[in-house]
């Protein structure tokens, strides 16, 4: 009976049981399907042990996805209880539970591994690199950040959900205020991915400084892998401060330490600042790649190479510096002096000034451009004026004085959608419908498409003006219900109404994979959209190895120069590769990490022993294992160059 006490959910609902009866037919399913048609064995030969930057970067943007539709349902959920005044579709605890797990399901577990993922596929064929530099480093970044994904998801189920918001304030989130083991799921979770993203940041700077093509200089980088290399500039300078953090509130809730306690010695303040520290680079380690990938599609579909070249460098590298100057602006309201907060207000402001240069450019590398109005350059198009607005409304935000009327009200969650929605929602989007038919030989539906940009835009436009309004009338964020007499059930009512066209353009999105897989040709060329670098240079589908023969780069768009200028992309001949072997040691290290994080949640301390016993035999095994990768012979390769089409 202890048993099903201690994993029983302290705040149970019809809702919460029905996930459980869903979760439980899924995997049913799941595991059913695998068997009946045999794929034990291809899913694990494949998928679960390999080491392929592809297949690595389709999985996080396979994982996105789901999270994506994950955390959609919580959104749907908060706006359907406000609504209407005084709703009884949920308590204060479950509302309290379902807007803390989608801020964290949202930020890092949708939109870190949907760029984390891009980098993975595109980097390495925009350098002309055959992989990752540390091919098996990357299947453990995966899974470790499957795995915490997958441990944060079943709080819900299993010990209850966290509830002290997706920052989790101290003292909050203390033992005190949060009794059950919801914080605990936070901490542990957040701890397993993040470790996978800090080595990810290792693994891409390593990749993009020394394994680029002949000829390929720091400054005939294409846009997107700039933005990656300060992406992950930033990543492995702020990441070591969130596991500093989570390790401390981790041993405050188990272990009695008082880092964060107001009382004995504890600063409740000192997680703020640390929180925040890592938690505004984060904006921009979401944004900078987002950034990247618009240039890309804005350069592709408006047939000119991007403005501004030195300068969207510049500006990226400053954005990089001043995000890690702004983080007080976050708690411009609890009580700093006058100084410190004219000291971030006005860094705040200036960040605003290399964005602009970047927006700048965009607009005049479309200006007389022959701009071909795709799905993805709808997105990048519709993206200029949303964020804009966002960005607008984040100057206001700037000013201290007038921020203790905005910060605490649905103004500031009007804002910070505002700008992370068309930000990098919109270009995950665009991305994803880009790179689609590289990724799997056929193209997703233009039509389809273009409905779901259209309905995605307006239900975002409708969901999210209301509450700046409604911000600015005194509605308090946070609050899970309101009486009629405060007069917000007009512009509730309407951010819900935006919120369901959102769900159905994100339906649509579903709907267009499948229409797609179903009945989009396949005879498509490796370069459908008529592209400019060097990722679309080789095959659909792109083979184990990327390019047969090593490309030298003369420009930064060398695929368009050999097609318009004739440039001699590969100019080798054909030889053996040598590739790395496959391997299942990341999966289980990982799964290992899982049930160490699952223990420590529980306080189960003979499992805790023994988990981490197993983490040690994996690493210890890596260590001592003489594992030199493997050839694929110059016969294979010329066969599978013939299939393909022949040597570039």
């Amino acid at each position: 009976m202890e048993f099903f006490e201690r994993f029983a959910v302290p705040h149970p609902s019809p809702a919460i049981y029905a996930s459980m009866v869903a979760i439980g037919l899924t995997v049913i399913a799941i595991l059913a399907g695998l068997t009946y048609f045999k794929k034990w064995g291809y899913l694990w030969r494949e998928w679960l042990t390999t080491v392929d930057h592809k297949r690595i970067g389709i999985m996080y943007l396979l994982c996105a996805l789901i999270m994506l539709f994950r955390g959609g349902v919580d959104a749907i959920m908060l706006r359907a209880q406000l609504a209407v005044p005084d709703n009884k579709l949920l308590d204060s605890q479950h509302y309290n539970e379902v807007f803390t797990t989608h801020g964290v399901v949202m930020i890092m577990f949708m939109a870190m591994p949907f760029i984390i993922g891009f980098m993975n596929y595109i980097v390495p064929l925009q350098i002309g690199a055959r992989d990752v530099a540390f091919p098996r480093l990357n299947a453990v970044s995966f899974w470790l950040f499957f795995m915490g994904a997958m441990l944060f998801n079943i709080s819900f189920v299993i010990g209850g959900s966290p509830d002290a918001g997706w920052t989790s304030y101290f003292p909050l989130a203390s033992n005190d205020f949060s009794t059950s083991v919801g914080t605990n799921y936070y901490m542990l979770s957040l701890q397993i991915s993040g470790l996978g993203t800090l080595m990810t940041g290792i693994n891409m700077i390593t990749t993009i400084m020394k394994m680029r093509a002949p000829g390929m200089t720091l400054m005939k980088m294409p846009m997107f892998t700039w933005s990656t290399l300060v992406a992950n500039l930033i990543i492995i300078t702020v990441f070591p401060v969130l596991t500093v953090a989570l390790a401390m509130g981790t041993m405050d809730r188990l272990f009695g330490t008082n880092f964060f306690t107001t009382t004995n010695g504890g600063m409740d303040m000192m997680w703020a600042n640390l929180f925040w520290v890592w938690g505004h680079p984060e904006v921009y380690i979401l944004i900078l790649p987002a950034f990247g990938l618009y240039s890309e599609i804005i350069s592709t579909f408006s047939s000119r190479n991007l403005y501004g070249y030195k300068s969207m460098v510049a500006s990226m590298v400053i954005i990089s510096a001043l995000s890690c100057l702004v983080w007080a602006h976050h708690f411009f309201t609890m009580g700093q002096g006058a100084l410190a907060n004219s000291f971030f207000s006005i860094t705040t402001m200036a960040i605003a000034v290399p964005t602009g240069v970047k927006i700048f450019n965009w607009l005049f590398t479309m200006w007389k451009g022959k701009i071909r109005f795709t799905v993805p350059m709808l997105y990048s198009v519709g993206f200029i004026p949303l964020f804009t607005i966002g960005g607008v409304t984040g100057v206001m935000l700037a000013m201290s004085a007038a921020d203790y009327q905005y910060h605490n009200t649905m103004f500031l969650v009007a804002h910070f959608h505002n700008t992370i929605i068309p930000g990098v929602v919109f270009a995950m989007l665009a991305g994803l419908t880009y790179y689609w038919p590289k990724m799997f030989g056929f193209m997703l539906n233009e039509r389809i498409g273009k409905w779901t940009f259209w309905l995605l835009s307006i239900g975002f436009v409708v969901a999210f003006f209301p509450m700046y309004i409604s911000g600015l009338d005194g509605q308090a964020r946070r609050m899970y219900t309101y009486s009629e007499a405060a007069g917000f059930s007009t512009l509730n009512m309407i951010s819900f109404i935006g919120a369901g066209i959102m769900a159905v353009a994100f339906a649509l999105i579903v709907y267009n994979v499948y229409y797609s897989v179903r009945y989009a040709p396949r005879n498509i060329s490796a370069d459908p959209w008529d592209a400019r670098t060097l990722e679309w240079a080789t095959h659909t589908p792109v083979p184990e190895y990327n390019f047969a023969i090593e490309p030298q780069i003369k420009t930064s768009e060398p695929l368009w120069d050999a097609k318009k200028r004739k440039h001699v992309l590969f100019p080798g001949k054909l030889d053996k590769i040598h590739m790395p072997n496959n391997s299942g040691v990341p999966f289980i290290l990982a799964s290992i990490f899982f049930v160490w994080g699952f223990s420590f949640v529980f306080a189960i301390w003979p499992l805790v022993i023994i988990s981490t016993i197993g983490i040690f035999a994996c690493l210890a095994h890596r260590s001592f294992e003489k594992d030199h990768g493997r050839y694929i012979s110059l016969e294979e390769v010329t066969e599978t160059e013939e299939k393909l089409g022949g040597a570039k």
